[in-house]
């Protein structure tokens, strides 16, 4: 082995921390730095929250060639910073392991993830020699914050959406977007497009006082961001904590927390029709409680394969690949919300789009 070839075989492989709120964009983000890696090997570690990888099939779904179906890792026990010890210290030791190794690593955390726990594993004897936090980039998303959602101010909150649980800082949600915002070395600012100009300037302003100082902003539409602006920071994000604790941390001393506050369930239903599906979850959305609604339906004779997000009242539906041969031709559904959902309810609402089908 050469000088240059050891050196760059013992060197840290680093390692990008993307997280963010429910529906801020991670995924997007995520696919379009697969996109235009420009030859860099990445590996990739996807978070799941609920039991369907829905993520994990949508960047498969890229077609390039840093999308390789080895290089990437699901993680679908938990959330990623409850299972620490037992899932990622294990995954990033057998990345370590190959003798392929790749260039950069990307985790896209659950969106229900507090980031202070994985950035302060990276300091584990088993994975510290052989890793280094590139930067943690949390997503948010400017329409939401536009329209009130996760302000950090009581009393604003208060004023703008009176009586809307969401919108409480102490409630769950508001906490963990304030620790996510805390974590951040660089905050991304999606779905500019969808909110004007003097709105866009009030959330940057909002952000600018809840997030650390030199935290870096980039606003994005669509998850398009400069690749240059989120890889290759070097922060050694791990040797650096000071700032980041989270609320749970400061009033807890860093015990462990726990997602009781959020429930999640799937359902599995046979190919249907996809007016009906998307007015079915449309009108679903708009009954119940539903946070987060996301991922994928068989619609008979098309052979493509429908992508479905939904945040809030929010419904996207596009067609992202074709599908595979041998494949079930199926939907599938993960439902997240604040505990306790009322599934039976739910289930009867979605399960209108289709007959025989059966929830998980």
């Amino acid at each position: 082995m050469t000088t240059a070839s050891a050196s760059t075989a013992t060197a840290k492989i680093p390692v990008s921390v993307i997280t963010g709120f429910l529906g801020a964009g991670k995924t997007t983000l995520v696919r379009h730095v697969l996109g235009h890696a420009k030859g860099k090997r990445l590996a990739l570690i996807i978070n799941e929250f609920g039991d369907i990888g829905v993520d994990k099939s949508v960047l498969a779904a890229c077609g390039e060639e840093t999308c390789r179906e080895e290089d990437m890792i699901e993680l679908s026990n938990g959330c990623i910073c409850c299972t620490v010890a037992e899932d990622f210290i294990p995954t990033m030791t057998e990345l370590l392991a190959r003798p392929d190794r790749p260039d950069h690593i990307i985790i896209e955390t659950s969106g229900l993830a507090l980031p202070q726990p994985l950035i302060r594993a990276f300091n584990w004897p088993e994975i510290k020699s052989g890793v280094t936090i590139d930067g943690v980039v949390t997503v948010v998303d400017a329409a939401a914050l536009a329209e009130g959602r996760f302000a950090a101010d009581e009393a604003a909150v208060d004023a703008q959406r009176r009586g809307d649980a969401m919108l409480d800082h102490a409630t769950p949600l508001g906490e963990l977007f304030a620790d996510q915002l805390v974590a951040a070395d660089l905050l991304v600012i999606n779905k500019t497009d969808l909110v004007a100009d003097d709105a866009l300037a009030g959330v940057e302003a909002e952000l600018r006082q809840q997030m650390r100082p030199g935290t870096g902003i980039v606003r994005a539409a669509n998850g398009h961001v400069d690749v240059a602006a989120l890889l290759g920071l070097g922060l050694a994000t791990e040797d650096n904590l000071t700032g980041r604790d989270s609320a749970h941390e400061l009033e807890h001393g860093g015990e462990g927390h726990e997602h009781d506050d959020f429930d999640s369930f799937s359902l599995r239903l046979p190919e249907v029709d996809k007016d009906r599906l998307l007015a079915v979850i449309e009108a679903t959305l708009g009954t119940h409680d539903i946070l987060r609604l996301k991922g994928f339906a068989a619609i008979p004779a098309s052979p493509m394969r429908l992508a479905i997000q939904a945040v809030g009242p929010r419904l996207n539906a596009y067609f992202d690949r074709p599908w595979a041969a041998g494949e079930a031709r199926e939907t599938a559904l993960v439902v997240i919300g604040e505990s306790p959902l009322d599934r039976e309810a739910i289930s009867a609402s979605l399960l209108e789009a289709g007959r025989l089908a059966t929830a998980t």
